[in-house]
């Protein structure tokens, strides 16, 4: 029992660098960009809220535990802001490898479970992985609505660009939330471009 608890403990104590982890994104407020640990929790609270625009086969439960998890990697890999340049190759590779280097710290069937919920959150290929990659994608929108543009001001960032990126994974796991978005950001970039 002892040795089950000093392995879940090391891997706590290694998740907590997620909260150093910046991202692009800031807070509502604008005062500061948000922590990967911060956005996080808030998408899990995202999925909690708006799990009634899941479709009927997507478990909420699920989608919380790919929210928690999902940027864990990022604590080795660090965040990949969706506005910059990256080698999308060398990025996945980094992620695999700090997924079998964290989660490795849980016990045997724990770490299974918690990469196999990643790698089925980065899949997008589920029920549940889509409503969830869904909200990845929709919460960071909504920050920089209001915050006055956020990361989009600063990565100088088009309407069709969002509709490609974000837009799209949106729409495909949580159409309403896209429909209810797209507007905003339209009149946003209207009035500030």
């Amino acid at each position: 029992m002892a040795a089950r608890l000093d392995a879940q403990m090391a891997f706590l104590n290694e998740v907590d660098k997620l909260k150093s982890v910046m991202r692009a994104t800031t807070l509502c407020d604008g005062t500061r960009r948000e922590n990967s640990g911060e956005h996080s929790w808030h998408i899990a609270l995202y999925a909690m809220t708006l799990a009634e625009h899941a479709g009927p086969d997507v478990d909420i439960a699920r989608v919380i535990k790919m929210l928690l998890l999902h940027d864990i990697v990022e604590i080795d890999s660090g965040d990949n802001p969706i506005y910059g340049t990256v080698n999308q190759a060398q990025v996945e590779a980094e992620e695999e490898a700090a997924a079998l280097r964290i989660f490795g710290l849980l016990p045997s069937e724990q770490a299974r479970e918690f990469i196999g919920l990643w790698r089925e959150f980065e899949a997008a290929k589920s029920a549940d992985a889509i409503f969830a990659k869904s909200l990845d994608r929709f919460q960071p929108p909504n920050q920089n609505l209001a915050s006055g543009g956020g990361s989009w001001a600063e990565y100088n960032v088009q309407f069709d660009t969002i509709e490609s990126r974000v837009g799209s994974k949106v729409a495909r796991g949580a159409p309403r939330l896209w429909a209810y978005i797209a507007p905003k950001i339209q009149a946003w970039f209207a009035q500030n471009r």
